[in-house]
């Protein structure tokens, strides 16, 4: 599940094994149960029945995407702005995770778990009017599942099928090879597309013209490195559905971009963004400061839900030397002083990783894995064992020959000064460490052939752990795919066969958890930090619902759930104009607090 950019300044990757994205639950669901195709059409209760439709926001997207095409550009941004414009089969209910209609309004599933029948809504259709059929969910498993298809993600869940049956025009059906857990996630995850829009088109090519859609937003405007603007469309086949009301407010989303984060957080600040989620503590401690923020023109919030906790760190390519041998590996983590990072450069804002798996311990099941800390001197006696020795004349360490020099792929500029510290401590012991700094194209091109050393990845995560995309040998040699370190493990390959059939959630986790261990001991990552809130920062012009974002989303929940309210706007711009302050909004915000409160308040 690649919840990724692998944003150093950002835990916002996500391994989405489907894309639910509209209800901005992205690879959320309830996926231990199978629920008759019986639905009411409610309206969502984290929408605000204030919301008011029309306005623009904007946001900063990161560097600009190699593509719009989520099939092909296997990262967070790619899959909103995709979501947007291409529905799945099914959607979830924002709070309960129970499954609802989407693009299918009926579904079964054998009673031996292995056949799911959807069946294609009368009122689907495309934005040429003509209807989604079967055949368009056909065409879309063949597109990806197609050899040629730089799909690899997305075809480690559609492998369990065999190639689907068109049973009519609005009835389709799919026999999995086995029974596993994940089955109707996947498929009803599955955002579809048009075959009479794209099946002549070479697929590899379909990054940025989307003219046939199904969505609430088409593309608007482009400006290639600067902006992409979505536009909400007025006849959207599922606009007049009570779950859809007070949602996808805006007229227009503006995602723009800009090399460095610094830069969007300047731009921010004049006003050329709206919406600002804080990644890097210092911009959060030291400069949220000055009178926008003292007399309430940007507000300020920390929003804790129940967004599951990601993990980043240095990715290092197991596949050759020197990273082949653990003994490098882990003392390449003994030689990152996290603690003082965190305290120097981050303002002790973060926790430090001791899991790939944060959210499955709790007080009462505390995670068993060691904090690792620095430790030169057993740092140095690893890479002794392993057969690294120092040159004396040149303070280096060489084997058979070949100097110690790692290689960090990097195309983040916010990440130098953490590398530069680091870099001072590997040469104490011995290591050289090259910093390659390439743009977002390059980058992505080397990380697809796995022509790398090391790199900093950031990794989302999902309410329903699912370990083979990033931890199952087959995935190892999968370019494109999640499991960039090329892992391979036995015993992990078991527990992962093992939890396939596995229903219960409780008993997935505790597998989970075994696979934890066993990889923490492997070292595939330097694990580094995170934060189990989410930092905004945005120009108060905009309503919001008492929850701010969504049960189980991180900031993009924001696109679908705030609206631009024009008189918050006009006082906005009298209070910047005439320097007089607004009343502040509350600094913290307990979703279960407030939505318990309302769900007790509401008519």
């Amino acid at each position: 599940m690649k919840k990724s950019s692998f944003f150093p300044w950002a835990a916002a990757l996500v391994l989405l094994g489907a894309a639910l994205l509209l209800s901005g639950l992205a690879g959320i669901c309830a996926a231990e149960q199978f629920p008759k195709s019986t639905w009411e059409d409610r309206p969502d209760p984290l929408a605000s029945p204030q919301a008011q439709k029309g306005g623009v926001i904007s946001v900063f997207g990161g560097q600009y995407p190699k593509s719009m095409n989520y099939y092909l550009d296997n990262n967070m941004l790619s899959a909103e702005i995709f979501g947007t414009m291409f529905e799945s089969l099914l959607s979830i209910h924002p709070i309960t995770l129970e499954y609802q209609p989407a693009i299918a309004d009926r579904w079964e599933i054998s009673e031996d778990k292995k056949t799911f029948t959807f069946h294609i809504d009368k009122d689907a259709h495309w934005s040429d009017g003509r209807p989604v059929t079967a055949r368009d969910v056909a065409w879309t498993y063949e597109a990806i599942m197609d050899p040629k298809h730089m799909t690899g993600p997305h075809k480690v869940s559609l492998e369990r099928f065999k190639p689907p049956e068109v049973i009519d025009r609005r009835t389709i059906r799919f026999i999995a090879k086995s029974v596993h857990w994940k089955n109707l996630l996947t498929l009803g995850g599955l955002n579809i597309m048009a075959k009479h829009a794209y099946a002549e088109k070479d697929f590899n090519k379909i990054n940025f013209s989307f003219p046939v859609i199904s969505g609430p937003y088409r593309p608007g405007e482009m400006q290639e490195g600067r902006l992409i603007r979505m536009k909400r469309r007025k006849n959207w086949w599922q606009g007049d559905f009570a779950g859809n009301r007070n949602k996808y407010n805006f007229d227009t989303i503006t995602f723009k971009f800009y090399a460095e984060r610094e830069n969007a957080f300047e731009a921010f600040k004049k006003g050329k963004i709206d919406l600002f989620p804080v990644y890097t503590s210092r911009i959060w401690v030291k400069e949220t400061n000055g009178d926008a923020f003292f007399k309430n023109h940007i507000l300020r919030r920390k929003i804790h839900n129940h967004n599951p906790v990601g993990f980043q760190g240095f990715a290092m390519n197991m596949r050759r030397a020197p990273f082949d041998d653990v003994r490098v590996r882990k003392a390449m983590a003994l030689l990152l002083d996290r603690q003082e990072m965190n305290r120097t450069l981050m303002y002790n804002q973060y926790f430090l990783h001791r899991s790939y798996y944060e959210d499955l311990y709790t007080r009462d099941n505390p995670c068993p894995n060691p904090v690792i800390e620095m430790d030169k001197e057993a740092a140095r006696k690893l890479l002794d064992a392993a057969g690294w020795q120092v040159n004396p004349e040149t303070g280096f360490r060489e084997k058979e020959g070949r100097e110690l020099k790692v290689h960090f792929l990097t195309r983040n500029a916010s990440s130098e000064k953490f590398l530069s510290i680091y870099a001072e401590d590997l040469k104490d012991a011995g290591i050289k460490l090259v910093i390659d700094k390439k743009d977002w194209a390059a980058w992505a091109r080397d990380m697809d052939e796995f022509n790398f050393q090391m790199t900093w990845a950031a990794w989302g995560a999902s309410m329903f752990k699912d370990p083979e995309g990033m931890w199952f040998s087959e995935e190892a040699d999968r370019k494109s795919g999640s499991n960039i370190t090329g892992f391979k493990n036995e015993a992990v390959d078991r527990l992962i066969e093992k939890q396939k059939s596995i229903f219960s959630v409780e008993k997935r986790n505790e597998i989970c958890r075994q696979i934890d261990q066993i990889v923490f001991d492997d070292f595939p990552y330097v694990l580094l930090w995170n934060i189990d809130y989410t930092r905004l920062l945005y120009w108060n012009k905009f309503g919001t619902p008492e929850t701010v974002l969504s049960k189980y989303g991180d900031e993009m929940s924001a696109l679908w759930y705030w609206w631009w309210d024009p008189d918050a706007a006009a006082i906005l711009s009298d209070a910047v104009k005439h320097g007089f302050s607004l009343p502040p909004a509350e600094p913290s915000v307990h979703f279960d607090e407030v939505f318990s409160t309302a769900e007790r308040t509401s008519p």
